[in-house]
């Protein structure tokens, strides 16, 4: 079921994207659902957008549909991007990167004018990090430290393992450190971000403060719950 709601909340983003548009492309399951909506709907109505990606998964699915990727530096001002989020909290606060791309990901919904996110209703949360972990990337030589410093921030901090038992590498290069909390979650997000980014490695995290502009919430019902800022 949650497929079907992470497709009717990727439709309803979808009916933002207007002709002449540059877009964002958001990267995991749920962005994968907007990204083939997106194909879709420029093959049907010859819409003339281009398309910067934040990943090179995102590239390579929106290339397959006939979509004109371009690079950021092609493209430095995006109109709308279309992402997914692993929790969203009341104030449209997210946590992201559990896909592994939250780097790109920040940077993207930093040089757009709307950042729209999609998920269906388990990501809904009252305060984030009581269901997801953050992820924080972090450079490879220095991950020991980041990680021993994280633990000082949250409850547990662990080196992401990818699907065959390696360290999980991102499209940067870098690792990624899950940080885990208590049942309380993160009590100030902005402070935990700048906190986290002040450790020496770390590159950013998946903390997303103020960066949506408007929430999509696919239901039960068939229709989308749509928040704004």
């Amino acid at each position: 079921m949650s497929d079907r709601l992470k497709e009717l909340a990727a439709e309803k983003a979808v009916s933002y994207v207007r002709d002449g548009m540059v877009v964002g492309l958001g990267t995991g399951s749920t962005a994968d659902f907007a990204i083939r909506a997106l194909g879709e709907r420029a093959e049907k109505e010859g819409l003339d957008i281009q398309c910067v990606p934040t990943s090179d998964a995102s590239a390579r699915l929106g290339e397959s549909l006939g979509l004109d990727i371009q690079s950021l530096e092609d493209q430095p001002v995006i109109d709308l991007t279309i992402d997914g989020a692993d929790e969203v909290d009341p104030q449209l606060d997210l946590v992201k990167g559990l896909g592994g791309a939250l780097l790109r990901e920040k940077i993207i919904a930093a040089a757009s004018t709307r950042e729209v996110i999609i998920v269906d209703p388990s990501k809904v949360v009252d305060r984030l990090g009581t269901r997801s972990p953050l992820p924080v990337e972090v450079v490879p030589f220095a991950w020991s430290l980041a990680q021993m410093r994280l633990m000082d921030l949250s409850r547990r901090a662990e080196l992401r393992q990818g699907d065959t038992g390696d360290t999980f590498v991102t499209d940067n290069g870098n690792f990624i450190i899950d940080c885990h909390f208590d049942e309380a979650g993160i009590t100030d997000a902005a402070a935990l971000e700048t906190s986290v980014n002040a450790i020496p490695s770390v590159v950013d995290n998946g903390l997303f403060v103020r960066l949506a502009d408007i929430v999509i919430v696919g239901q039960d019902d068939g229709q989308c719950r749509v928040m704004e800022r």
